[in-house]
């Protein structure tokens, strides 16, 4: 049998050689390539064609949801799934939409990613507990089924609005023209039911999609 041929993404090289030794533990597991960041890891996948994609949504640049989108793009058959600290319901429902199969946080215990893979070539949607349960609760609140109406492209530029970027750089980013990132700007705001950027951070601080302490840090390093 030919060994499981794994793409391993994410931007912390501390961090994917812990993976990449829980994987290789299991003789049919093979780590063929690693990229940390999402525009390496799309090269990657083109080149190599791995049987599965391991990948963090937080990398630097273009997020792993566009990776994933991109991916898909290239190849409708390929298997992703996302390993990620986040554990706020949203961002695995953006992580489906945009092709991933697997959702599985780090806080999870590591045998559960060993199960996903298998899972995730058969085809099978794999979540971890946590996720799933949160997925399963009936009413999430008014601001989280607010947050889920939002497109993947959306959820993404607002991950970079967040992240205090220009609208040019975040058009760049995204091969998008500043005018369209302005008006997914404005619906963003709109869909969330806010009316300034002040009140969206704040938003985003409640829903978890932004730590405060990053924040507090960010400060701290400017001055």
């Amino acid at each position: 049998m030919s060994p499981i041929r794994i793409l391993l993404i994410d931007d912390h090289a501390i961090v994917r050689e812990g993976y990449r030794a829980l994987l290789e533990k299991q003789p049919q597991f093979h780590v063929v390539a690693e990229a940390d960041n999402a525009q390496k890891a799309y090269q990657l996948f083109q080149s190599i064609h791995p049987d599965i994609v391991i990948l963090d949504i937080s990398l630097p640049g273009q997020s792993g949801l566009e990776a994933i989108k991109r991916i898909r793009q290239f190849d409708n058959n390929a298997r992703v799934i996302v390993f990620s600290m986040h554990q706020n319901p949203s961002f695995a429902i953006q992580a489906t939409r945009a092709g991933a199969l697997g959702y599985i946080t780090k806080s999870s215990d590591p045998t559960l990613l060993i199960r996903s893979i298998f899972d995730v070539l058969e085809n099978k949607v794999s979540l971890s507990p946590d996720i799933a349960q949160a997925l399963a609760i009936e009413k999430l609140g008014h601001n989280q089924m607010r947050l889920d109406d939002l497109t993947v492209r959306e959820f993404e530029i607002l991950r970079l609005l967040l992240e205090a970027r220009p609208h040019h750089q975040i058009g760049e980013m995204l091969n998008i023209s500043t005018k369209t990132v302005s008006n997914a700007h404005y619906i963003i705001k709109r869909k969330l039911d806010v009316n300034s950027d002040i009140e969206l951070t704040r938003l985003a601080i409640r829903m978890r999609l932004l730590d405060l302490r990053e924040l507090i840090n960010e400060a701290d390093e400017s001055n």
